[in-house]
């Protein structure tokens, strides 16, 4: 089992450890529902470094991305980022990563922590073809996830930079908590703004404590995978291995918005033709009916059918009511449409409904 650089500290204050991914991982430190308070309210810090970083460089690093990548990636200009998924040749999805551009032949995939080898392989072989230069910073990286609405005020005596003028999904590189060259990314996976903060495993300690010493009058809490899980769940964001993986396209997981056809990528032709025809199923929303909790893996039944599959599901803190992501067929995708959940023995009732289920 690997541990992140602040395995100790995590141990210290007390966390709940988990392996995930490969990693010994906090799940909790608190508990769930005082931790997801704490990010949509105030301002928490997850240690996330088990996710997986490759340097792309070069002249033709540009295009070995647009090759690999769904969303257009020449639309980045130096400090953007951008969300995108690497199709498969089968129709399903490798992996979805964000891309930075952080010189103008220099860019920053960030992987799910579970797929950095089957990502690292995928990209190697598309490589061939480019000859980019490619190196995995997996390992020597740590990141933390800084979130909430107060995590702007509280962290800018860390920082020289205006972290206000830090535009959702832009990043600057610059000093933070006395580190220089660190990269500060208005970016999550908690709907609640903040920052994610890119540096190396020798730096992540002082980081970590400045960061905690600069937010304590804003009450700042670690907080763990749990939490991680009902915030992003609450905004609707994919978790892949849940939501999305090698057997759903991007089209069916409703990322049709990140997938551009201007451009030639991985099984590009296919997925055109699938848009073109439509697709037969569609992951949806749903909120519960009744008091009662949603899991990944329980049926979705109509007519006393089974016709899908939750593929994640969750007791909402905000909203004190059972919430689920799974896929439909595509008749039974429009929102208000009645839907049952089969929880052990008994069938309850649930509705489709727009995303996001939290709104600011």
């Amino acid at each position: 089992m690997k541990k992140t650089a602040l395995n100790d500290t995590h141990l210290a204050l007390g966390a709940k450890m988990v392996p995930f991914a490969g990693y010994e991982m906090p799940v909790s430190y608190e508990g769930v529902n005082a931790e997801h308070e704490t990010v949509r309210n105030g301002v928490g810090v997850f240690d996330v470094s088990h996710m997986g970083e490759f340097l792309i460089e070069g002249p033709n690093a540009l295009a070995l991305i647009q090759k690999i990548s769904s969303n257009d990636a020449s639309k980045l200009t130096v400090g953007k980022a951008q969300y995108s998924c690497m199709p498969n040749e089968t129709g399903g999805v490798v992996d979805d990563l964000i891309i930075y551009r952080v010189k103008e032949e220099t860019y920053l995939l960030v992987v799910n922590a579970a797929n950095i080898e089957k990502d690292w392989n995928h990209i190697s072989k598309y490589n061939k073809e480019f000859g980019a230069s490619m190196k995995d910073l997996s390992e020597g990286y740590s990141l933390l996830a800084i979130q909430g609405p107060k995590a702007v005020e509280a962290m800018q005596s860390l920082s020289a930079h205006d972290l206000s003028a830090i535009n959702f999904y832009n990043f600057v590189v610059g000093d933070f908590a006395g580190i220089e060259h660190v990269i500060i990314s208005a970016t999550g996976y908690t709907g609640s703004g903040g920052f994610e903060i890119y540096c190396k495993n020798a730096e992540v300690q002082q980081v970590w404590d400045k960061v905690f010493e600069a937010g304590k009058a804003y009450g700042i809490k670690p907080i763990g995978l749990a939490a991680r899980d009902t915030l992003r769940l609450e905004m609707g964001y994919c978790l892949y291995g849940n939501d999305i993986d090698d057997s759903t396209s991007p089209l069916e997981a409703g990322l049709g918005w990140i997938t551009k056809f201007n451009k030639d990528f991985v099984n590009s032709d296919a997925l055109a033709l699938q848009k073109e025809n439509g697709v037969s199923k569609k992951l949806v929303a749903f909120e519960m009916l009744e008091k009662a909790i949603p899991r990944q893996g329980y049926d979705i039944v109509a007519d006393n059918t089974t016709v899908g599959t939750v593929t994640s599901g969750t007791m909402s803190p905000s909203l004190n009511k059972g919430i689920g992501l799974g896929y439909v067929p595509t008749n039974m995708a429009k929102p208000g449409t009645q839907i049952h959940i089969q929880i052990r023995k008994k069938t309850v009732p649930a509705q489709v409904v727009k995303l996001p289920f939290y709104k600011v």
